[in-house]
This record gives structure tokens, C-alpha cells and sequence, in this order.
């Protein structure tokens, strides 16, 4: 299984983008902005391919075996990213929610004005994790692709 994420509008404090699962669209994300050196918990994560897994420890992997009980199999980490380390695919509206992970949601507000904002987020997540939990219960291969169609602003 492939995601796609194509970051397409940045500003100085967050990213939007749009998540393909195996090149159909599933919903848009939200980001931390980029930065030419990282900041922990404010930077994106720099364009590339990495693998998707199960990170089954921590306080975000705890509060969601609580909210979503036996439906939840463990976070969906982004995995291997140089200088990066816990990124997850989460629930969340806006930027001070990322802390340099990805969000996901069915509706975004423009991103040319202020930060970026989701809507629908949790039902996003839903429809997500149930697809890439399958596939990795199923032992295949998930990965997911960061694409920069957007001209970041530098800090």
C-alpha cells in the first residue's frame, strides 16, 4: 500500500496537503511548516518515502486504545525519517495539534491567510486507519510519500 501526501499551500506556521491511498484520494492533511533547519515539534518532515508501522507505546498510543478500544491496533507511525523520530498520523484541527506529526480530515479552510485548519478529522482518521491497519495486520508493506508541489516559505 502506498499514501501520497502532496503538500500543495504553505505559509509560515502550517502546510496543507491532500493523502492518496494506491493514487485514490482519501482526505487532506495538515503539517508543521517547513523550515530550512529543523525544530523539534515545529518542522515538516523533508520530502521522501517511508515506511508506515505500529508504534504501540506512549501517551497518544494509550488515549486512543481508550477512545477507540479493540479498533485500535497501535499508532500509525512515520518510520526511518532522518533527524525524526515518533511522526504519527493523528486526529487534530490545527497546527498547535501536530507537533511536527501529519493530520488528517475531510475539509480544510485557505491556508493563504492563516494557519491552516482541518474539519472532520476524527472521521478521517477513521476511514484511514481502518485501511492501513488492515494492510498491516495482513503483513503488507505500507509506505507512505511526502511530495513538495507547494513553494514553502523559509524560516
Amino acid at each position: 500500500m502506498l499514501l501520497t501526501v502532496g503538500r500543495f499551500s504553505s505559509n509560515t506556521a502550517s502546510t496543507l496537503g491532500f493523502l492518496l491511498v494506491d493514487k485514490v484520494f482519501e482526505c487532506y492533511t495538515l503539517e508543521d511548516e517547513h523550515r530550512d533547519k529543523k525544530v523539534m515539534s515545529e518542522t515538516r518532515i523533508p520530502k521522501g518515502v517511508y515506511n508506515i508501522g505500529f508504534r504501540k507505546v506512549g501517551g497518544s498510543h494509550s488515549r486512543y486504545s481508550k477512545k477507540f478500544g479493540s479498533n485500535h491496533f497501535g499508532m500509525l507511525e512515520v518510520q526511518n525519517v532522518p533527524n525524526f523520530k515518533y511522526i504519527l498520523i493523528h486526529i487534530g484541527n490545527d497546527e498547535d495539534d501536530t507537533a511536527g506529526c501529519l493530520l488528517v480530515g475531510n475539509y480544510i479552510n485557505n491556508n493563504k491567510i492563516k494557519a491552516g485548519k482541518l474539519s472532520e478529522s476524527t472521521l478521517a482518521y477513521k476511514s484511514l486507519y481502518k485501511k492501513v491497519s488492515d494492510a498491516l495486520i495482513r503483513g503488507e508493506k505500507v509506505e507512505i510519500e511526502y511530495l513538495d508541489l507547494d513553494k514553502p516559505l523559509t524560516k
